[in-house]
Parts: structure tokens; sequence; C-alpha cells
């Protein structure tokens, strides 16, 4: 099985959280809805015309985070709109928690996501094109984390073209966001060293859109994942991949 791997790195990252109306709370990793977009922009598709072409049942999307990261609030001091006339300033503004996504240090650090994309059969011919444009990095849109002004670039691309499926048999470390209906048991250990410390979250993601041009929401995804790049070690009841790639071992899931 053919696996486009994408790394795709910036410096702030917001994915908001459609269901918090306050507040502007954003996921530690792209949803998947979000990953659509991009690799959306990547084709050149014109906006919400491509769920369909998209969806999971098509295109199979997985995440792994590369660089160790946080979440912080800010305050975005916005302009108060009550009313129609009120986008010149006459009404004040008012102050906005806003979270975002960074390294761990803000100065220093980057925001790096590897993408992983591969197909099921009524996708091959979407996943041909996507690998033709990321690889010649030809790009119809400019790729953003979640925000426009937090914009992003591509480090790298690669066409793993031997991918192995593997049974789940024993523990294994898996690096990308995995289902967490998929696991079976999770090995935590809080006793490891502070450069090496683990830390995991499970969110509740956006998965698929139905295909009416209106972004509603057709499937959900709670998945599991490491905010380091260090992998979880897990073990599961689905068969997981093995991406080998030079001396570098790779165990991933898709979001599906």
């Amino acid at each position: 099985m053919e696996v486009l791997q994408i790394d795709v790195g910036g410096k702030l990252a917001h994915f908001r959280k459609y269901y918090a109306n306050n507040t502007a709370m954003s996921f530690s990793i792209p949803p998947r809805t979000t990953l659509m977009g991009m690799l959306a922009g990547m084709l050149g598709r014109p906006r919400d015309s491509y769920y369909e072409e998209l969806s999971s049942e098509r295109i199979r999307i997985g995440i792994r985070v590369m660089h160790p990261i946080k979440k912080t609030f800010h305050r975005l001091n916005l302009l108060k709109i009550v009313g129609k006339g009120d986008f010149d300033g006459s009404n004040g503004r008012i102050q906005t928690p806003f979270e975002v996504v960074s390294g761990l240090s803000i100065s220093r650090d980057m925001v790096v996501y590897r993408v992983y994309v591969s197909c099921y059969e009524l996708g091959t011919e979407t996943f041909t094109k996507l690998k033709q444009s990321v690889l010649e990095r030809q790009f119809q849109y400019a790729l953003t984390f979640g925000t426009a002004n937090f914009t992003a670039s591509l480090i790298s691309a690669t066409l793993i073209t031997e991918a192995q499926q593997n049974e789940a048999t024993g523990w294994v470390v898996i690096h990308s966001a995995m289902p967490s209906e998929a696991v079976e048991q999770l090995d935590f250990d809080r006793q490891r060293t502070e450069d090496t410390l683990q830390l995991i979250e499970e969110e509740l993601l956006p998965g698929d859109f139905v295909s009416n041009f209106d972004r509603e929401l057709r499937r959900m995804d709670r998945v599991l994942f490491s905010t380091t790049a260090s992998g979880i070690r897990v073990k599961l009841n689905k068969p997981f991949y093995t991406l080998e790639q030079g001396s570098e071992t790779q165990h991933i899931l898709f979001m599906e």
C-alpha cells in the first residue's frame, strides 16, 4: 500500500472547537475535516466542494505530532459588534480569550505535524492527483494552520510505496493519533524523566461532512494521541501499518 507522508510546519496554530461559542478554544491537532481542507487546497478545490471526494470512504488520513506542543490562552482586542453600525469601532472593543497551539518555547520552537494520506479504491484518482501536487509542490492555495494569519509551509513530502499491514498481537508503539476504540490497553509510565515525559490527550474531533455544502457533520472521531513525537505503547484490537524509511520505523493508524 502506498502512503504519502507530508510534514507541515508553522509558528502557531489554532483549530477552533466548533462547540465553544464564548471563547475561541482550540484542538491540539487538526481534525480530519481540517486536514481535508488542507488537502483540498493543495488540489485547488473550491470551498466546500470536496466533502465527498475526500470522505473517509475514499481517502484515508492520519496525523502525528512531530515536536512537543502546548496550548496557551491570549486576549484579542476585538471590535464590540452589537448592530450594523459598529464596524467603525464606535461601540468600543471587547477582549476575547483565544487559545493558541505552539511549541514549548514560542520564540524558538515550531509546530510540526506529519500527515499520512492513503486511499481506498474509490479514491485512487484523487490520490494520484494529490501525489503529483505534493511531490512536485504545485499548490493552488497557501497552507495555514486553522486561521488565515497562522501560515504554514511544507517541510518535506515522501511517498512510501510499501506500507505493511500488521495484525495486532501484542504491545506496539503507535506514533500517530489513533481511534480510541482501537485501543484495548494503554501502557502509561508516569515515572519517565523530564526530558522524555509522555503527555497523552484524547479528543472528540470532526471526521466527515455531509455532502450538502453546509459544513454539517456526518461523523465524529474520538482519538488518542501523544503531544510529543515519542508515540504511545498500546495493545490494539485492529490492524496497524508499519512505514519504513531509511533507519526510521513508524507504526500508524488512520483516523477512521
